[in-house]
């Protein structure tokens, strides 16, 4: 059994702990509350967008355009968002888990463009090629970054040296739940299939001014929206996700004390009982 000492020491430093996770689940309250707010606002931006690419893409007939059919690259850019620091659970490893279990990727191909130094950290860990690093985007994500990526990437693609684009983060859904996801940026997906609302029936649209000019200014804008949009859920989600590990690390802390503290009395009523009868063995003995 510890020594009183021992359990002391230990109790001593499991509250110093316990006040680090405390603080550290207040910040990442206060953070959640302003990244939440942020996500949210730019959340409609980030759905109408997409829906009416999709609207727009069900729509153009059999038009021909170099965004909308693979490159002759075998390579993928696989854009990786997740946090500078740790202490978050599992909101990191969810996020990389979706590149290196995917079953049908083959490791060479993958070009990781990574936003958040651990996910960089594990997929350079794990063999994959990190073709850029950029971690201070994560700590302030603004539209800008969004759109200087985007147009790194289409340059790439442009120029066959990367045949699609994807985008790997967490979305938030709410405090206690966010979900990773895999999003194909490029080619875009025309699988998406609107409806006119009036007849129910598909039409064609017509394009002023022609169909590819058009796409050419739609799609960049479209696929840095949704880069931004990424950005903005996945800092809320690192925030709940941080917010949450240290209420459980905070919540366990409490339990060990707890039952330090138990330990200790038990050990201190065995000290003084152990006192008591070398007291009374010794008066018996000088009796």
């Amino acid at each position: 059994m510890a020594s009183m000492r021992d359990i002391k020491r230990r109790r001593s430093s499991i509250q110093g702990t316990q006040q680090i996770t405390k603080a550290m689940k207040l910040v990442s309250t206060v953070k959640l509350q302003r990244a939440k707010a942020g996500a949210e606002r730019s959340r409609a931006y980030f759905n109408c967008m997409y829906e009416t690419v999709g609207n727009i893409l069900s729509k153009v007939g059999s038009v021909e355009h170099k965004f909308l059919v693979p490159g002759e690259s075998t390579k993928k850019a696989v854009i990786v968002i997740t946090s500078n620091r740790g202490l978050a659970g599992g909101y990191n490893s969810n996020v990389t888990k979706l590149i290196t279990r995917h079953e049908s990727w083959n490791k060479d191909d993958i070009l990781v463009y990574a936003i958040g130094n651990k996910g960089r950290e594990t997929l350079r860990r794990a063999g994959y090629h990190i073709q850029e690093e950029l971690p201070e985007v994560i700590d302030e994500p603004a539209y800008m970054d969004a759109l200087l990526l985007t147009n790194r990437l289409l340059e790439a693609f442009a120029k066959g040296e990367i045949g699609e684009i994807y985008l790997a983060y967490t979305a938030f859904k709410n405090t206690v739940s966010h979900e990773p996801k895999l999003m194909r940026l490029l080619p875009v997906d025309r699988e998406i299939e609107q409806e006119d609302v009036s007849s129910g029936q598909k039409v064609i649209m017509n394009f002023e001014p022609e169909d590819e000019e058009a796409l050419d200014l739609i799609i960049p804008k479209y696929i840095t929206s949704l880069i931004y949009g990424a950005l903005m859920e996945a800092v809320a989600s690192e925030n709940g996700a941080r917010m949450q590990a240290m209420d459980n690390a905070t919540s366990n802390a409490e339990e060990m004390i707890n039952d330090l503290a138990l330990k200790y009395n038990r050990a201190r009523q065995g000290s003084i009982t152990q006192e008591l009868t070398e007291i009374i063995a010794g008066a018996e003995a000088l009796g």
